[in-house]
């Protein structure tokens, strides 16, 4: 198992590399830009009274195209956000983390971004955020969704609907559990990290743009299409999206799907669903005959949520979210190519458990696994094979975004993670070599 620059000296680096884009942390969002827009504070929305682990009113909030206002007029929803970190690894990283950084003990300012989070008409709103990446040190659209959404009586059932137009699977999901907006909502991009990844489990975002339409059926049932086709890279250069070098691109148009069932019963609520992508992709090389890699992920997912004051904003809640992935790989131009297997298949599964204690302190525990089959030309690792195993230990405190709190117009959250291994790139020897220790900082406010 590799970190980013080490990969690239393998014979078919563009397939880690591909894969790996899927695994670097995200950076989540929690915008007071919407509790401006609202007149509710943060912990109204957010579990913790920080973004992105949503309650139902901010599952609503969503559903219904970021407009929902408390009537009042307020100014453009331009919201603001920057992260910084320190990274310990239990081992240095030969040569250093990245370009500009040392092999450990890194401090980081990993982003800065500039939101357009609220309404834009009045079934109209959008959430748009523009990133500097203090890693990579360049500047881009980040992740994007915009909507338009409309309640209606179908059949005398409630029903609400609407389309979105986005840059990334799963960033419309409501629910914490998929991978957009899945527990860890940060991490360190200057830390090792596991390199087998699923097609739906990052690695399109910004790559990509999404066309789709979705429904709620009397706050039960949910469906969701969109439709992805890959950007040029002209256009994804003039984003600011650069991609990992030799990055693949979806070939045709790729179908992502989503369907989940839920009930919010007041004080507790549950959630089970499935979601799923179907693409082509393109090798950065030319294939033989134009042939593509053909990727088709099926997942399910589940999240279940208790607010033990109900009628407190700042209320003790649990949360728990889990995931599976499971990615069928026909990697017919990689093994004409690279000499892979014709065949791969690729499982992945994360489960998490959070304690709110007032909307302040949050700890949390994760589990992750991932396991796939064994193949020496598209693992870069010593027996080829994918799998790891590991845990994840956080522990957050938010000041502020509760009622009666001292500051209005933002945030902060200061948070401790803790990423240990028990397995990694397929072997259980060394694994503790990777473990890594992520104080950081998260700041937002709005204008």
């Amino acid at each position: 198992m590799a970190n980013r620059h080490s990969t690239e000296r393998q014979p078919a680096r563009w397939l880690p590399l591909f894969l790996l884009a899927a695994c670097w942390p995200r950076q989540a969002a929690a915008v007071p830009s919407f509790a401006e827009q609202t007149g509710q504070p943060c912990a109204s929305c957010h579990v913790g009274a920080f973004g992105p682990q949503l309650r139902q009113f901010g599952r609503d909030f969503k559903l219904g195209g970021y407009t929902a206002t408390d009537g009042s007029p307020h100014f453009p929803p331009i919201a603001a956000m920057a992260f910084g970190s320190f990274t310990h690894t239990s081992a240095d990283q030969q040569g250093g983390a990245v370009r500009w950084f040392a092999p450990n003990d890194n401090v980081a300012l990993d982003q800065a971004s500039f939101y357009y989070g609220g309404a834009i008409g009045k079934h109209l709103g959008a959430f748009i955020q523009v990133t500097y990446d203090g890693i990579a040190r360049q500047i881009g659209i980040d992740n994007t969704d915009i909507r338009y959404s409309r309640e209606r009586h179908i059949l005398g059932i409630d029903t609400v609907w609407g389309l979105t137009l986005n840059n990334a699977p799963t960033v419309t999901d409501l629910w914490n559990s998929t991978p957009v907006w899945g527990f860890p909502y940060n991490g360190s991009n200057l830390a090792p990290t596991p390199q087998a990844s699923t097609l739906i489990d990052g690695a399109l975002g910004q790559l990509v743009v999404g066309l789709g339409g979705y429904a709620m059926w009397n706050n039960w049932v949910y469906t969701e299409l969109d439709l992805y086709r890959g950007l040029s890279r002209e256009l994804r250069n003039a984003l600011g999206t650069v991609p990992v070098a030799g990055t693949s691109e979806v070939a045709d148009t790729a179908p992502y799907w989503r369907l989940a069932v839920q009930h919010d019963y007041g004080r507790a609520y549950w959630q089970v669903g499935t979601y799923g992508i179907d693409a082509h992709v393109l090798p950065p090389v030319a294939a033989p005959a134009g042939q593509t890699d053909h990727r088709t992920d099926f997942a399910a997912d589940a999240n279940w949520q208790f607010v033990f004051y109900p009628r407190l904003v700042a209320s003790d809640i649990i949360s728990a979210h889990a995931t599976i992935i499971a990615e069928n790989e026909a990697l017919h131009a990689s093994s004409a190519l690279f000499g892979t297997r014709a065949h791969d298949r690729l499982t992945t599964m994360r489960a998490d458990v959070s304690y709110s204690i007032g909307a302040t302190i949050t700890p949390t525990v994760q589990i992750f696994h991932s396991t796939g089959t064994e193949d020496r030309a598209l693992w870069n690792t010593a027996n080829g094979s994918p799998d790891s195993t590991g845990y994840v230990l956080e522990i957050a405190y938010v000041p502020w975004g509760k009622p009666k709190s001292l500051i209005g117009w933002g945030n902060l959250r200061l948070a401790v993670q803790y990423i240990g291994y028990t397995q990694f790139g397929g072997t259980s020897h060394g694994a503790s070599r990777n473990n890594t220790l992520y104080p950081n900082l998260w700041l937002a406010w709005h204008f």
